[in-house]
């Protein structure tokens, strides 16, 4: 079973080329069904059938795994036994037609628009480090980057000239971002540092020591800014809800918002809908005369 899930996990990361981040989640859950078949005493995975897979997941539910990560697991076995079908390893999948149990949708957390205007308006130093970690901040929150997006920006795929940045996002896409006008004004006063630093690597965004920043490193300065500017806990994809949700309010545009986004189901986008009505029905609640609560002197 072992030697099945290594070849599986070899198949993603050099062919279908996920992310790390996708294929350590993809390896964890598969581990957990591997031990799920070992306590079975099941000699391989064609031994996983949908009745024994049906009843991990109720466990796992009841342990208090949420329906998400529930849904992962599931999406995990799905695309090993896909594998296993197509070299002739396996004759079915034991995941078809199984559904995560469903739970509270958790809406994102996002900065209101005084709130990002308080974060990016906050720094006052031109020394390398604040001029870098102003540009990415203002990236992020001017064009919605994912943070792998933008630890994995090169200089080429920043074109300040026609206000644009390209990014490889999820599935390997490629997308094509606008970038606002104080971002680009952000950006122009880093590249003018960055060059000093006689970088060693085409990364926009590096370490004084002309190294590309990894992922914790820059979750770490947002954090920091976060808790200098807001007094808050702030990460990266903080900004990117915060991107969308200001971006649909003011346009009303979800086809667009997905776009921009790069989600490839349009449902996923869909959760900044309800940010919005939240946002519409605190409106109306303090402004309709016959929502006013009983004892207002309004």
């Amino acid at each position: 079973m072992q030697r099945h899930l290594d070849a599986y996990l070899d198949h993603l990361r050099h062919e279908r080329q996920v992310s790390v981040h996708t294929l350590d989640g993809y390896a964890r859950d598969l581990r957990r069904l591997m031990a799920l078949c070992d306590d079975e005493g099941l000699p391989d995975w064609t031994g996983l059938d949908g009745r024994r897979l049906r009843r991990l997941v109720a466990t796992l539910h009841q342990q208090g795994q949420s329906s998400r990560s529930l849904a992962r697991l599931l999406s995990a076995a799905r695309g090993l036994y896909r594998y296993l079908i197509r070299e002739g390893l396996a004759q079915q999948d034991p995941a078809s037609g199984l559904s995560p149990p469903k739970g509270e949708r958790r809406l994102p957390k996002t900065l209101d628009t005084d709130r990002a205007a308080q974060l990016l308006d906050g720094a006052r130093e031109d020394d390398f480090i604040t001029c870098r970690d102003q540009a990415m901040l203002e990236l992020f929150y001017s064009s919605g980057l994912r943070l792998s997006e933008l630890v994995g920006l090169d200089l080429d795929g920043l074109d300040l000239a026609a206000g644009l940045v390209r990014v490889r996002g999820k599935g390997n896409k490629t997308r094509e971002l606008p970038v606002g006008r104080k971002a680009r004004a952000a950006l122009d006063q880093w590249l003018t540092l960055r060059a000093l630093a006689r970088p060693v690597e085409a990364a926009l965004f590096i370490s004084q020591r002309g190294r590309r920043l990894g992922p914790r490193a820059v979750q770490l300065r947002v954090r920091q800014a976060g808790v200098r500017e807001l007094g808050q806990h702030l990460h990266p994809h903080m900004l990117r809800h915060s991107f969308a949700s200001h971006m649909l309010e003011s346009s009303q545009d979800l086809r667009a918002v997905q776009e921009l986004l790069g989600h490839a189901d349009i449902a996923t986008t869909q959760v900044y809908t309800h940010l919005d009505f939240q946002h519409l029905a605190k409106v109306y609640d303090s402004a309709h005369p016959r929502a006013k609560r009983k004892g207002s002197s309004e």
